[in-house]
């Protein structure tokens, strides 16, 4: 039987929505979830993901993946339009917060190029075996790792429908999925070492109950979602906010196309990977404008936080279901031993610099280390556990740091496509992440953020 509308995107959503409820409960009920502080949405997403492969329910993988990549580029808007009325003012706050978020950004530097060296000579490897990949297969580290699901999915989808990179989508999100494990049953332990060291400038001694179980008991104080900015009898001020979204997003996508039609053809194919970051540009320029016109305060940044962290959340339920496993098994080795190697590289080579800076060390370090094995949200989870009211500036840190980062994320997004934009071959990707890392290094002693180790 046709039904009279399209059911099956909102069908798709309810599906989501379900598993993310059950995640939801899982969290609440078991141990070994509250343990590790696996999110609700990953586990639902698991939970999808075998659902969705033993086809017990008729949703197309595509259908997911097209909602990964909308909430992603949701969610680097809302970024753009979220400002911190704690820093107005205080130039000089600012200022000191502006080394630790330029450090951050410096490891995200080192840590997208030592994963994309690792990926990229994986990939030779086994081609010297006759196993042959396509180039870009080592790339999707330093993308599903530190990018994220939302960009590994977004150049992972090009690469599949331009250049015939077969399941790339998949391989993509499943290197994101993988990373986002390691965040927790790495970082979690990790936290837990340095806790019984001493090493959080707070030092919690345990962690509150409502944090484990994911759910904030009755009688508990609970912190407020935002402000209201607008009358209700007028528009709800959540349908405000949801509006600058919206208008942003067609902005984007205006742009986007103009530079389409004015480009070659081989780069218009992936402009669309670069959606999120002309998204975020955008959304940037619309909150300056509005901050000249005198009515910026009709955006609430709690609310603006709340839709920010919506959209991450159906992110990551989609990014996991959307997971096909009879792909994942056909590549699990090369999957397999480039996402050991990396975690095993990342996890080092961010505790050897972490170790060195002055101050804040192990709250910077399990920031950015949640950060560049899954995304912010994932580093901002990690700094709660030892900062649970966010007391320190780190938070702030992570904040500012994506826009210091900007130049190393955009370098790195052209770095990826160089093999299917301009023909390079692997040695040449290397080289160039290898002067990226150089780069990176450079700018963390420019900063005086290399010193003796302080744990």
């Amino acid at each position: 039987m046709e039904t009279p509308f399209p059911f099956e995107p909102f069908l798709a959503f309810g599906a989501m929505s379900i598993f993310l409820l059950f995640g939801i409960f899982l969290r609440a009920r078991f141990r070994f979830f509250q343990t590790f502080l696996i999110p609700s949405c990953l586990i639902g997403g698991m939970l999808g993901m075998i659902v969705l492969s033993l086809n017990l329910l008729p949703i197309k993988s595509e259908l997911i993946e097209a909602f990964v990549y909308h909430f992603f580029i949701i969610s680097f808007i809302s970024i753009g339009l979220t400002y911190n009325r704690e820093s107005d003012g205080q130039k000089a706050k600012t200022k000191s917060m502006l080394k630790g978020a330029t450090w951050m950004a410096a490891i995200e530097g080192v840590s997208i190029s030592l994963q994309a060296v690792i990926g990229c000579l994986f990939v030779l490897g086994f081609g010297y075996f006759g196993i042959h990949l396509f180039p870009t297969f080592g790339l999707f580290v330093p993308l599903g790792f530190t990018e994220g699901p939302g960009q590994a999915l977004s150049f992972g989808q090009v690469w599949e429908t331009q250049y015939g990179f077969t399941n790339a989508s998949t391989i993509g999100l499943t290197f994101a999925a993988i990373g986002f494990l390691v965040a927790f049953f790495v970082g979690i332990p990790l936290i837990r070492w340095g806790v019984k060291k001493g090493l959080p400038v707070e030092n919690p001694q345990a962690l509150p109950q409502d944090l484990l179980c994911g759910i904030i008991s009755d009688g508990e104080k609970k912190e407020p979602a935002g402000e209201l900015t607008t009358h209700s009898g007028n528009v709800e001020t959540l349908a405000v906010h949801m509006a600058l979204v919206g208008l942003v997003y067609i902005l984007a996508y205006f742009f986007t196309m103009g530079l389409v039609k004015i480009t070659s053809p081989n780069i218009s194919k992936s402009l669309f990977g670069f959606f999120f970051f002309f998204g975020l540009f955008i959304a940037v320029l619309v909150r300056i404008i509005m901050t000249k016109l005198g009515i910026r305060r009709i955006i609430d940044p709690g609310i603006q936080r709340r839709i920010t962290g919506w959209s991450v959340d159906f992110l990551l339920v989609g990014t996991i279901m959307a997971i096909q496993l009879v792909v994942v098994w056909e590549y699990i080795v090369p999957i397999a031993l480039m996402s050991v190697a990396a975690a095993v590289v990342t996890t080092w080579s961010i505790l050897y610099l972490g170790r060195r800076i002055d101050t804040l060390n192990f709250e910077r370090t399990m920031t950015i280390f949640g950060t560049c094995t899954g995304t912010v949200s994932t580093g901002l989870l990690l700094l709660r556990v030892i900062d649970p009211e966010f007391r320190t500036p780190v938070a702030f840190e992570i904040g500012i740091m994506i826009m210091v980062a900007m130049p190393i994320i955009v370098a790195s997004m052209l770095l990826v496509n160089a093999p299917v934009w301009w023909g390079w071959n692997l040695w040449l990707v290397i080289g160039a992440h290898v002067l990226l890392l150089l780069i990176s290094i450079i700018l963390i002693l420019a900063i005086k953020m290399w010193g003796k180790p302080k744990f």
